[in-house]
């Protein structure tokens, strides 16, 4: 089940209208109906507690392994990390389509992209350089 059908078939079980829905959990109706057909996706981590809150649900049974990866890598590095996630992401799906491998073996690798991609940029930012004052 999608994010999407998650948020949608929560709200309508509490009988809860769009409305309502988007002001208990701070966005615009347009944002609201956007996250419920999927065009788009909470940019925070914040956010989906928000949601999760209001759905009175675990914010994990709103998030899946990809999404938390990006949100995490957007929190720890920024615009760029978060969009070097979500490439790093889809070049792995392209890579798995159509693949005979197992899924543990696609969940085991998946897994170690996301750990050397957060790795690497840490050890990056470690050592990347620093704006002085004076250069900004």
């Amino acid at each position: 089940m999608t994010f999407a059908e998650k948020i949608r078939r929560q709200r309508k079980d509490r009988d809860m209208g769009q409305k309502e829905f988007a002001e208990y959990i701070g966005v615009s109706l347009r944002t609201l109906s956007d996250y419920e057909n999927s065009k788009a996706r909470p940019r925070t981590r914040e956010a989906y507690q928000r949601i999760a809150t209001t759905l009175n649900v675990n914010i994990n049974y709103l998030l899946n392994e990809d999404d938390d990866f990006i949100i995490t890598s957007g929190e720890l590095f920024g615009y760029k990390g978060k969009k070097g996630a979500e490439k790093l992401l889809a070049d792995a799906n392209a890579l798995f389509a159509g693949g005979e491998l197992a899924e543990e073996d696609k969940d085991a690798l998946m897994f170690a992209l996301q750990q050397s991609y957060i790795d690497a940029k840490r050890k990056n930012k470690k050592y990347a350089h620093k704006k002085s004052e004076d250069e900004e």
